[in-house]
């Protein structure tokens, strides 16, 4: 395993956890419990940003820019 391997699979935790992170936000059943659902969703969050910027100096992630007629698409689906 590489290190871009590495810090591929890191990202997907990092994303599943958020995930988890925030249903838990969601579903909680105190303000106690809620408050600690989103702090760990921050920090979270906050860490799945640094691996990607990382990927992103390395050219590990490139991400797919949108076109202009399909932004447009959506725009008109989603706009009152």
């Amino acid at each position: 395993m590489n290190d871009q391997n590495l810090m591929e699979n890191l990202l997907i935790l990092e994303k599943s956890g958020c995930d988890m992170y925030l249903h838990g936000t969601i579903e909680s059943s105190s303000g106690n419990v809620q408050q600690s659902f989103k702090s760990a969703l921050n920090n979270s969050l906050d860490m799945q940003e640094k691996i990607y910027s990382e990927m992103s100096k390395k050219g590990w992630y490139q991400p797919d820019c949108a076109e202009q007629n399909k932004m447009q698409e959506v725009r008109q689906k989603f706009c009152c």
